[in-house]
Order: structure tokens, then C-alpha cells, then sequence
């Protein structure tokens, strides 16, 4: 039997509604802590944004994780809030534009990503790989922002990410826009499915039975 890919994996355990509501969510919670940042001094304006889009988004995130079923856990402090949506534990990080190097920074993110090691073969096969079912994995949403706040209202991308098991490079990562293109897909391969009904086995037989 064929390995799944990375992507259908999320396909089939990451509704499209879901994607949608989380990109929607977090996009919307950055520009309320944007515009709540207004008229703080220069010097302070970057922290303050910073912080801000913390708690926004991750009040946003909490949100669309609520609406889609998808088990988020309670808002609290500094904490992140994560969810699970069938094999997949959900999280959430920012960044600014350019390498991902501070991705690792959380010790929660790397705890999480340490369930990707059953998924690493999929991408970094080998002859003796296992073939046992994929019973968990973690898939981030990074939000990139422009390094200038002045185009700092939202994200300039909201990508969808799969880390390898250590958080030190990336399965498989697209920015939602285009991964929820491939829902439609799916759909499409699914219509031009042709049921293949069974032929009679004997010639002469009697289709209307005795």
C-alpha cells in the first residue's frame, strides 16, 4: 500500500472550514492589536505591537479552534493556546519576514514537534522505514509579518507548517491561500469517481432470476 503524503494527511484530518476560519481569526486579531497600538511612542510601538498580537491572536486562534471542534485549550497568561483536529495537534507562532530561525524558541513548540517523527518518513524515506499507521502528528500556522510596522496591520502570509521532529526544517509548508486550493481538488477527483458494476459471470443466464 502506498504512504500517504504530508498533504493528504491534513486533508483528511484538517476540514477546509477549519483552515479557514483560523487564517480568517488570526488575521482579524492582528489588526484589532494593531489598531489598539496606535498613538503609543515610537520607542515602545514595536513591543507593544508584539505583545498585543499575542493576545489577540491568540484569543482569535482560541476561537476558530472553538468553532470548528477542534478541542482548544483554555486562554491563560502567556500560554498558547493549541488544539487537535483528528491526528493533529494545532499550533500557532509569528514571525518576520525572512528565515525562520526563532521558530524553536518556544520549548512547548518543540515538545509539540517531537510527534512528527512517525511523519519525518514520509518525506525522508529510507529502505527499513516502518510502515505503521500515523496515529499523531503537529501543524503550526505561521504568521509572517513585514519587518516595518508600517505595513504591520496583518500578516503579509498566513502559512500552514510541518516540522520535523527536532524543529529544525520543515516537511511541508504552503501559505493558506493556496493549501485550501487543494480541498477543490479532492473534490473534483472524488465526482469523477465511476462506480463499476458487477458483469453477469455466466452467458445465458437469467438476469430476472427463476
Amino acid at each position: 500500500m502506498d504512504k500517504p503524503t504530508i498533504q493528504q494527511l491534513l486533508l483528511a484530518h484538517l476540514s477546509r472550514d477549519l483552515v479557514l476560519n483560523v487564517e480568517e481569526l488570526l488575521e482579524t486579531g492582528a489588526q484589532r492589536a494593531f489598531g489598539k497600538a496606535k498613538g503609543m511612542n515610537d520607542g515602545h510601538l514595536p513591543s507593544v505591537v508584539g505583545q498585543l498580537r499575542h493576545f489577540h491572536m491568540n484569543e482569535g486562534f482560541a476561537a476558530a479552534l472553538e468553532g470548528s471542534g477542534a478541542f482548544p485549550t483554555p486562554i491563560k497568561g502567556n500560554s498558547l493556546v493549541t488544539g487537535r483536529a483528528g491526528i493533529f495537534q494545532l499550533g500557532r507562532f509569528n514571525l518576520r519576514q525572512g528565515p525562520w530561525y526563532n521558530a524553536r524558541r518556544s520549548a512547548k513548540r518543540r515538545v509539540m514537534a517531537q510527534a512528527n517523527a512517525a511523519i519525518e518518513p514520509l518525506v525522508q524515506g529510507g529502505l527499513f522505514d516502518s510502515q505503521k499507521p500515523i496515529a499523531t502528528g503537529s501543524v503550526f500556522f505561521v504568521c509572517i509579518f513585514s519587518a516595518s510596522l508600517e505595513h504591520g496591520e496583518k500578516p503579509m502570509s498566513i502559512e500552514i507548517a510541518v516540522p520535523n521532529q527536532h524543529m529544525t526544517d520543515w516537511l511541508f509548508h504552503e501559505p493558506v491561500s493556496l493549501f485550501v486550493q487543494r480541498y477543490n481538488d479532492v473534490a473534483v477527483q472524488d465526482d469523477r469517481a465511476v462506480p463499476m458494476l458487477k458483469t453477469q459471470q455466466k452467458t445465458g443466464s437469467n438476469p430476472e432470476g427463476t
